[in-house]
């Protein structure tokens, strides 16, 4: 028999450690509101979006990314320009 209540659950940001600070040239994190706060299961994940829309970012003034794995920096910045 089957739950009447669904069991699944939006997973939490403790479960989604990775995430990317959007830059301009300077550094400093660019308030990109449509593309801030995504945060992802793994490094592949948060890797496969920003590969997907570093254009889209870039026309929104992002200049360069950093991943972080929670709040540990793992790369970066990298440019977003050619």
């Amino acid at each position: 028999m089957l739950p009447e209540q669904p069991t699944f659950r939006q997973p939490a940001a403790a479960d989604m450690p990775w995430w990317w600070r959007l830059e301009d040239s300077s550094g400093a994190e660019v308030p990109a509101e449509e593309f801030a706060g995504q945060r992802f299961l793994s490094q592949a994940d948060a890797e496969s979006w920003v590969g997907e829309i570093w254009a889209q970012l870039a026309e929104a003034g992002v200049d360069g990314v950093t991943l972080f794995e929670h709040e540990r920096q793992v790369y970066g910045p990298m440019s977003l320009h050619p």
